[in-house]
């Protein structure tokens, strides 16, 4: 149990929104498509078909297109659910998709079938169970290889680029500038050769400086990430990596990867920043023109 309970625990790629979605539904598609076309899994009693097999197929395909749709409409409301994206979380959705897929099609029976029962609970059990069936079939094949193909390729793209990490720390004095906050009492001045990373806490951030000594400080000031980071966007070393998390690119220690991005160890700090999955590419580029 403590196996599987580590296996649904670990970091999955969120694929419920944007071009992801839109790719994960088409694969969706021509999947259920040329399943239920080519190998016709279920009994097919064609005289009872008001369409052809084909277009009978095609309408069964489309309906999880539909409901993934909605889906990622329904994730869209909470921007934070993509950062705590999991294998458990995965399979969940799946199966709630599933459910509702298995619901549409015998919604539809009318459509397709000229069958006097199609209204009956037998049928509505049928495609409920039928839809888990082959659902579930893809779901124990495109997870586990996912999951092992982003994991693998991130991971050895980290390694990369801890194996290459020597970035150089500009001798010169960066000048210290003054950081406005939403509390005008609140503002602050900042040296960015400080900095180590800030992290959104609600309506405050906290952020992570180093002193004389090397030793790590903590502000805690009422600014957004993105307030602070529009400030400081003339230092190229530092950046935005998460929607919660920014970061002093001269004070990562290691680069790890798992399926949803990379982890970043920051010198003399214990606990890891995350680059999101969207921002790996902007990351790669901004290692490489430090380097």
């Amino acid at each position: 149990m403590k196996k599987v309970s580590e296996f649904l625990s670990q970091p999955y790629p969120f694929y419920y929104e944007g071009k992801d979605l839109w790719r994960i539904i088409g694969v969706i598609f021509l999947m259920a498509l040329g399943f239920n076309y080519f190998f016709e899994p279920f009994n097919v009693y064609v005289p009872e078909h008001k369409i052809h097999y084909f277009w009978i197929s095609v309408i069964h395909s489309m309906t999880p297109v539909f409901v993934f749709l909605s889906a990622g409409l329904f994730f869209k409301l909470n921007k934070k659910i993509p950062d705590q994206w999991t294998i458990e979380y995965e399979f969940k959705t799946f199966a709630v998709v599933l459910f509702i897929t298995g619901i549409v099609q015998f919604l539809i029976r009318d459509i397709i079938y000229d069958n006097p029962e199609n209204w009956s609970w037998k049928y509505l059990f049928e495609e409920v169970r039928n839809t888990f069936m082959v659902g579930f079939l893809f779901v124990l094949i495109i997870i586990p290889l996912n999951l092992n193909y982003q994991y693998s390729k991130n991971l050895k793209k980290a390694h990369k680029l801890s194996f290459h990490l020597n970035l150089k720390d500009s001798k010169s004095q960066n000048p210290v500038i003054s950081i406005e906050t939403k509390l005008k009492g609140d503002d602050f001045s900042l040296n960015p050769k400080t900095f180590l990373f800030a992290k959104s806490d609600g309506n405050y951030i906290e952020i992570y400086l180093k002193n004389e000594t090397s030793e790590i400080e903590k502000l805690v000031k009422r600014i957004t990430i993105k307030e602070l980071a529009s400030q400081l966007h003339l230092f190229p070393f530092i950046m935005k990596t998460h929607r919660s998390y920014m970061v002093n690119l001269n004070e990562v220690e290691n680069v790890t990867g798992n399926a949803q991005g990379y982890k970043l160890t920051i010198k003399n700090y214990k606990d890891t920043v995350p680059v999101s999955r969207n921002l790996i590419g902007q990351f790669e580029r901004k290692i490489q023109q430090l380097l």
